[in-house]
């Protein structure tokens, strides 16, 4: 890749106990060290493919704008969210994707969630927030927040149907809360 790379941060809390929502799903996290960066790598030019695709660069450089674009995301990933787990999504043994989750109250912040096209629509993302929400619940954190390009239209209306609500906009981006529900004493 060209740059020097960042290492993950050491994860800081007991998250892959929470399981659950995964298992029935067939998935696994696995916490992410630096041999998983040519799948994350890989992932992104995936996630960027179609942006690309209208784009007439020979293949030399489509490959240099990715890689330092995935570099510069990751180096921003790993310093301004030091305190994050950073996970490989495992399905049946394949990597399938990443989930980058900040685990701390009032509300737990999705960084990332993404899967390899393949895998998108059957039913593993909503899992995947399913999981953080219950981590968010049985930490006693408020919710959990996140961002979306609102030009996602998938992801915006996965986001809506697990409960998550429009609270604002930063730029292209709309920010999205999930409130842990009262609880009744």
């Amino acid at each position: 890749m060209g740059m020097a790379v960042a290492p993950f941060p050491v994860q800081r809390h007991d998250a892959l106990a929470y399981v659950q929502p995964l298992a029935a799903h067939g998935m696994e996290l696995r916490l992410a060290t630096l041999d998983d960066l040519p799948f994350m790598r890989e992932l992104y030019g995936q996630l960027r493919a179609g942006e690309l695709d209208q784009v007439d660069w020979p293949e030399q450089a489509r490959r240099a704008f990715l890689d330092s674009q995935f570099q510069l995301q990751h180096q921003h990933f790993v310093t301004y969210f030091s305190a994050a787990d950073f996970y490989v999504v495992v399905r049946e043994g394949v990597d399938i994707g990443r989930f980058y989750l900040l685990s701390q109250s009032p509300y737990f912040l999705v960084i990332d969630i993404a899967l390899l096209p393949a895998w998108r629509n059957g039913g593993l993302g909503a899992a995947l927030l399913a999981w953080a929400k219950q981590r968010a619940l049985d930490s006693q954190a408020q919710g959990v927040d996140l961002h979306v390009d609102e030009r996602n239209l998938g992801a915006k209306r996965l986001y809506t149907r697990q409960g998550f609500q429009h609270i604002g906009a930063e730029g292209p981006y709309l920010r999205m809360r999930w409130e842990v529900p009262s609880r009744l004493n």
